[in-house]
């Protein structure tokens, strides 16, 4: 079995791979590093981490979940949470809930301090999940696929615009 302790000062946080940094005008809004905890303790229906987010930066593009509920610790610095149609300021200590739901859950956490804003993530880990992106009229279905072998869960991520969507009765 796992240890089932971990400090948070031995949670490495790396950037982005590659395949999943932001680019083009994206690159200049979005930079942030991330550190896994759940998977590493053996967590099966939680996933947290930590994720540090640089000044004047944000981690995720303003988004709600319908099935995944998710809660924020703030552990060091200060910036602001978008929710719906409202701003907060946020500081350390502060614990920020997201519940599943529509727009009015839709949330950003924004780092407008001038150090870097770090923060604990802990979600649900239900599966499929869809995401929605109100400023980008987007959407994307998630699913975690089988694990292989002492391998990770691959993820299977389908983004579209509901105008994309193909007739349920063409091809059958």
């Amino acid at each position: 079995m796992h240890k089932p302790i971990i400090n948070i000062a031995d949670v490495e946080l790396l950037p982005r791979p590659p395949h999943m940094a932001p680019t083009g005008k994206a690159a200049e809004r979005y930079e942030a590093k991330a550190g896994s905890i759940g998977q590493r303790l053996g967590a099966q229906k939680l996933g947290y981490g930590i994720v540090a987010i640089a000044p004047g930066k944000r981690a995720f593009p303003y988004h709600t979940h319908l099935a995944n509920e998710e809660m924020f610790l703030v552990l060091e610095g200060s910036g602001e949470i978008r929710i719906g149609e409202q701003v907060y300021p946020i500081t350390q200590g502060d614990v920020i809930a997201c519940p599943a739901g529509g727009r009015e859950t839709a949330h950003q956490i924004i780092n407008t301090g001038a150090v870097e804003l770090r923060y604990l993530a802990v979600s649900t880990r239900l599966s499929p999940e869809v995401a929605e992106y109100p400023d980008a009229g987007s959407f994307a279905v998630l699913a975690e696929r089988p694990a292989s072998a002492g391998k990770p869960s691959p993820m299977l991520m389908f983004v579209g615009r509901e105008e994309q969507s193909l007739n349920y009765w063409e091809n059958t």
